[in-house]
């Protein structure tokens, strides 16, 4: 089994009085995907932002790869390798689609490399190719998407944080959006992954957590979380 390549121990975050998490420890092993589910208000994306250094916790560590990232700033923690596609898909509107790519390689000083990551995006992402020279928030909802998805890949980060990929989008593009998700993954891509569809997001997980109120209250293989009678009334329709 690989090492973990993330560790949250013990995490606390609070916004005033209210507790978001309570305690939340999980792991991210390396070429893993691993979902988080849970309902709204459960604590998923403020999870997801600590890790990545936009909000500050409590208490508690977060480690990746020996480092503890609580005290790291955000584009540290980008510099570290952990790239983040926020809910919302939040491109930059009035910037083109290849703007917005060169953006998420705004660290980096390979150009040629950065040239080659473009047009790999590109044959990811095939719509993207035909819309480069086109403003972002003129894409469609799905299209926006892809290219939040492309442009933290152009970070070439070893852990994606993904949250709510499929938020918002017809069922088809929920397919084509979980189809690239495996395939990114197959390629080499570890991957923690938030979600509301939990159906789709425990059939690509290797394993997954549920989140209630602040705390991780169950975790397992995904095909054992997907097969759990709570977890099918709480969150499958079953």
């Amino acid at each position: 089994m690989s090492q973990a390549l993330l560790k949250v121990r013990d995490l606390r975050v609070a916004y005033g009085g209210i507790q978001a998490l309570r305690g939340v420890s999980l792991d991210v092993r390396e070429g893993e995907i691993v979902t988080l589910i849970g309902a709204n208000g459960a604590g998923k994306t403020t999870l997801l932002r600590s890790i990545s250094g936009l909000i500050r916790p409590r208490s508690g560590s977060i480690q990746y790869t020996n480092c503890d990232l609580c005290r790291e700033p955000a584009h540290r923690i980008v510099k570290r390798g952990l790239c983040h596609v926020p809910e919302g898909r939040i491109v930059f509107a009035n910037l083109t689609v290849r703007e917005n790519l060169q953006l998420g390689a705004y660290l980096r000083k390979d150009s040629r490399e950065v040239a080659g990551d473009l047009e790999s995006m590109y044959t990811l992402f095939p719509r993207l190719r035909e819309r480069m020279s086109q403003s972002a928030g003129t894409l469609s909802g799905g299209e926006q998407q892809m290219l939040a998805i492309a442009r933290a890949l152009m970070g070439r980060p070893k852990v994606l944080l993904m949250d709510e990929p499929s938020l918002g989008l017809a069922p088809l593009l929920v397919q084509e959006i979980f189809r690239t998700i495996r395939e990114i993954n197959a390629a080499g891509m570890t991957i923690l992954l938030v979600e509301q569809n939990a159906h789709m997001a425990l059939s690509v997980a290797h394993r997954g957590y549920v989140l209630e109120t602040g705390e991780i209250v169950l975790q397992g293989p995904a095909r054992e979380l997907a097969s759990n009678e709570d977890v099918k009334k709480a969150y499958l329709g079953h």
